[in-house]
């Protein structure tokens, strides 16, 4: 499960509340870019770009402070590609989402022998909470704020969600909301204030849910009868969470492939 492209898929959402945070400024028009930049292409899950009028502004979500090419030298990177395409001025800003003490996390540049190049560093769990709980775009990101009282934070956070009007809104709030808050609190604790129906709603949830069950037997499967031809592969992606659920249960009476396939063959039949 990525915490990172939980961030990315709200900046994408809500683009114009994120440059409005980041920027501190309130941005006439801003539009999503594409994250593949020319020259020998890199794409990058936690990367976001978002273009106003006047400015790109580049996002980089990390969970981990460890990455290859480190971090500094892909912002680097990312500037002159961006400068190069666009020739805009580039705010670029890391936000980091779960609290450390490493060095990485406090680093805001990149330098060598000739070149030094500097960005910007959020770290959430120095942000003032209250920015986050006034708008629904930050509030998954509210539980990995600044506060003295976690738990109550979270309660906060809870009751914003469940006063947002739009129900299917409130539901990939509340699905993102539960993901990200698992960096920080256990899941019982979330479970306590998060409403669990709520969440399992949210589209964004069950597509990542359906995501991580398909990986894991995709990889139990490949583990006990070797690699899986790709047709199969295809039938076993295309299960509902609740069938592949069924089929994690189901794997443990399988003596080769052709159990799965006649499973697989049931299922297309019912």
């Amino acid at each position: 499960m990525s915490f990172d492209n939980i961030a990315k898929y709200l900046a994408e959402k809500y683009p114009a509340d994120f440059a409005k945070w980041l920027l501190m400024s309130e941005p006439q028009k801003v539009t999503v870019l594409k994250t593949e930049l020319s020259i020998e292409p890199i794409r990058a899950d936690s990367v976001i770009f978002l273009q106003t009028e006047s400015r790109i502004i580049h996002i980089e979500f990390q969970t981990l402070t460890k990455s290859n090419p480190p971090v500094p030298l892909r912002m680097l990177d990312y500037y002159v590609r961006l400068k190069r395409q666009y020739r805009k001025p580039i705010t670029q800003v890391v936000i980091f989402l779960q609290e450390t003490d490493d060095v990485m996390a406090f680093t805001e540049e990149y330098a060598d022998e000739a070149t030094v190049h500097r960005y910007r560093v959020v770290r959430l769990w120095e942000q003032d909470s209250a920015l986050f709980l006034d708008n629904p775009a930050l509030l998954p990101l509210a539980p990995l704020t600044k506060t003295d009282s976690p738990s109550s934070l979270l309660s906060q956070v809870a009751q914003k969600i469940a006063k947002i009007p739009d129900r299917v809104e409130r539901q990939n709030i509340g699905g993102c909301t539960e993901i990200l808050a698992g960096l920080r609190f256990k899941k019982d604790l979330i479970r306590q204030f998060l409403q669990e129906e709520i969440m399992q709603e949210s589209v964004i949830y069950q597509d990542i849910v359906q995501s991580t069950e398909f990986k894991f037997l995709y990889r139990l499967l490949n583990r006990r009868f070797g690699e899986i031809e790709p047709l199969l592969v295809q039938q076993i992606r295309d299960l509902s969470t609740q069938q592949l659920e069924a089929l994690g249960e189901a794997f443990l009476d399988f003596d080769s492939v052709v159990d799965l396939e006649t499973w697989l063959k049931g299922q297309a039949d019912s």
